[in-house]
């Protein structure tokens, strides 16, 4: 495996949206990257992503909405990695998200946002800087 560290990423689904080509599209090209990934799955609460996060001992969490509850359901898994004693997962957040909202996500903590035509390449750097800041940092 040389030097090159494996980074474990957690990509979830919060809430009720049913779509999951996307998170599974992220998940796929994290792996071929050389990421470990671990999907949740759909329909699941910001408490339910966090303690997978904790258990699974991940990197960084990935988000993906595309039902428009990006602003409540993305803060609340940054809220419940604090409750669950890990603060310094970063979380980033995908889908179809309006540009006013992505300011008002990244001062609740969200790392990055992407949205629909974000280059792959861009998503797998902004992954392996968000872990490797967790790893040094």
């Amino acid at each position: 495996m040389g030097s090159t560290q494996k980074y474990r990423v957690l990509i979830g689904k919060p809430g009720l949206d049913g779509h999951d080509r996307g998170a599974k599209f992220i998940a796929r090209a994290l792996r071929d990257a050389g990421f470990e990934v671990v999907y949740t799955g759909i329909r699941r609460s910001p408490e339910e992503i966090a303690a997978a996060a904790v258990q699974e001992d991940v990197d960084a969490v990935g988000l993906s909405s595309l039902s428009g509850a990006h602003m409540r359901l993305f803060p609340a898994v940054v809220e419940a990695l604090a409750h669950a004693g890990a603060p310094e997962i970063p979380v980033l957040g995908g889908g179809v998200i309006p540009e006013e909202d992505i300011v008002a996500l990244k001062a609740a903590g969200i790392v990055e946002i992407f949205t629909p035509g974000t280059p792959i390449d861009t998503i797998i750097s902004a992954y392996r800087d968000a872990c490797e800041k967790k790893s040094t940092g």
